[in-house]
């Protein structure tokens, strides 16, 4: 940073030197520094493993399980250094002077305590006041600053009565709660769709700047930076590689990784394209140059329509999910299905698999109207729709190895032999450009990027007509987001696959799906080309996303 800001007298935290190790002496944190200014934000970025969520929480005094305080000092603003404290001392700032916003709101808010309890609890055990009707006051007046309700009845909901941005606001009302000097804020809005997300960084921002906390942002999306960032500090390997302000940083970045973070943020407009291949026209799949001439998907006017839904209906008691939803889907296509949390995208899909069989309507593959339930559905019928989760860990057994996971639909088949499964495991693996040595490996030895492949590899082994991606992207770093927009790109175009892309991330429309459906309250509000909907939008709630999506 400069020399001004390194003199200011609004100093609230300075990370000198800061080095972390784990127990075996490997060296994680290699000298990090960094100031937070009060009414500013840092936005420490980097992808996983870069060591910013280490950082961060050693701003609160605290280290995960295997790792040590090496080296370096983290200072407040009276020159005290937080690490050099007792236990007991920094417990006594944390939720205090210095508070923590989580990613998921679950880690924050207590499933068996009213939200308004579990304020109160924070603010007596800080002794915020002199009297419980001093704390009830500062209770009403949190949840005024994070902009939900503050009267007696919404104190009383519980967390599972909250949307997710609701559930991260209350989070951060706690953290806000006693007014501390500094915010820590661990990617608190990934998993948010964009209007939820927006309401998120609305509401840190006018904390940040309304009441002078100093805030510490770490996040691995640089969209989301220049929303909410004053200065961005970028770690590579445990080091800061590039720092300054955002504008500059964001715009005229100096390191080569800054620039590859960049290059890998999808961008609503489609003008660069995220990945390793590059655009050919229009709304087609993103394929390399030389395979652009011959290997272009057709329509589904020329291709012929592979899946249909008609008249989807699914209620949970007396609650309606979805109101009589219609989809095609042609060969060879990739079909969007977006919404925000609660729309019914993901119910959609999962009935489309036969995963939820509860619904009334068709879904009919091919001319053939298929059972509501996977278990109904005949063997062939389950091999040729296949569904990828959010999380890997959702469809790999961590005690299997990666070739165990992948073989298993070949062993429900029973149409191979041992030597024929083991040939089509690594044709998978190589499909998802796994090399042959990740057969032998288990789940807890790959990173997010690579489970993800092995998931989508395992869905590919039956060599499917459609594929059904669940928010594949949604907790993954924007570089391994790219890989993974890159790769499911390339297979539509290698295996002349369908595809539904479920999401709540707008950004990634025109670098994925040639059509785009969204859903709002159950219903498909708007249904075309993707180019249509996002340059023509015929409803008022797709408007209201196009507005709220983060852009560099």
């Amino acid at each position: 940073m400069s020399t001004l800001i390194e003199a200011s007298t609004d100093l609230a935290l300075r990370a000198n030197d800061l080095r972390v190790a784990t127990t075996l002496g490997q060296e994680i944190l290699h000298g990090v520094s960094f100031t937070l200014q009060r009414g500013r934000m840092l936005a420490l970025v980097g992808e996983s493993g870069s060591g910013k969520t280490t950082a961060g929480l050693a701003c609160l005094g605290y280290f995960r399980t295997g790792l040590e305080h090496t080296g370096g000092t983290i200072e407040l603003s009276d020159g005290t250094d937080l690490l050099a404290l007792t236990d007991a001392g920094r417990r006594g700032l944390r939720g205090g002077s210095i508070s923590y916003v989580p990613q998921d709101p679950a880690l924050s808010l207590n499933p068996a305590m009213r939200i308004g309890t579990q304020i109160m609890e924070v603010l007596r055990v800080h002794g915020y006041g002199a009297s419980e009707a001093e704390r009830r006051e500062r209770l009403a007046d949190v949840l005024t600053d994070v902009g939900l309700p503050n009267d007696a009845a919404y104190q009383r909901r519980w967390p599972h009565e909250l949307s997710g941005g609701q559930q991260q606001r209350v989070g951060i009302a706690m953290a806000f709660a006693f007014r501390p000097e500094v915010m820590v804020m661990d990617e608190p809005t990934t998993g948010l769709d964009v209007t939820t997300q927006a309401l998120v960084l609305q509401t840190i921002h006018q904390l940040v700047t309304a009441h002078n906390v100093a805030g510490l942002y770490i996040t691995h999306d640089l969209a989301v930076v220049s929303e909410v960032a004053d200065e961005v500090a970028v770690m590579l390997s445990g080091r800061i590689v590039e720092q300054g302000p955002s504008d500059r940083v964001l715009h005229d970045p100096v390191h080569s990784y800054t620039r590859k973070l960049l290059n890998a943020v999808p961008d609503l407009a489609g003008r660069h394209h995220i990945g390793e291949v590059e655009a050919v026209t229009g709304a087609l799949p993103i394929i390399s140059r030389e395979r652009a001439a011959s290997a272009r998907v057709a329509t589904p006017e020329v291709a012929g329509t592979l899946l249909s839904v008609r008249d989807l209906r699914l209620s949970y008691g007396k609650n309606p999910v979805l109101n009589g939803i219609d989809l095609e889907l042609g060969r060879g296509e990739s079909l969007m299905l977006l919404g925000e949390s609660g729309s019914g995208k993901t119910t959609a899909a999962r009935c489309i698999a036969g995963l939820n069989g509860n619904f009334t309507g068709t879904v009919s593959l091919a001319g053939q109207t298929l059972a509501p339930g996977t278990r109904q559905r005949s063997a062939e019928e389950r091999h040729r729709i296949q569904y990828v989760f959010q999380s890997p860990l959702s469809s790999l057994n961590p005690r299997r190895t990666i070739g165990e996971s992948v073989e298993v639909p070949l062993h429900m088949s029973g149409s191979f032999n041992r030597k024929q499964r083991r040939a089509l495991v690594l044709e998978a693996l190589d499909q998802v450009q796994l090399a042959a040595s990740f057969i032998d490996r288990r789940p807890g030895q790959l990173s997010g990027g690579e489970r993800q492949r092995a998931a989508i590899a395992r869905a590919l082994v039956n060599a499917p007509s459609v594929l059904v991606c669940d928010e594949v992207t949604s907790a993954l770093d924007v570089s391994v987001q790219a890989s993974i927009i890159d790769l499911l790109r390339t297979l539509q175009v290698e295996t002349g696959m369908a595809m539904v892309f479920v999401t709540h991330n707008i950004a990634l429309a025109r670098h994925i799906s040639q059509r785009l459906a969204v859903l709002h309250a159950g219903r498909i509000v708007d249904l075309g080309t993707t180019d249509a909907v996002l340059e023509n939008p015929q409803h008022s709630y797709t408007r209201e996303l196009l507005t709220h999506v983060p852009t560099l």
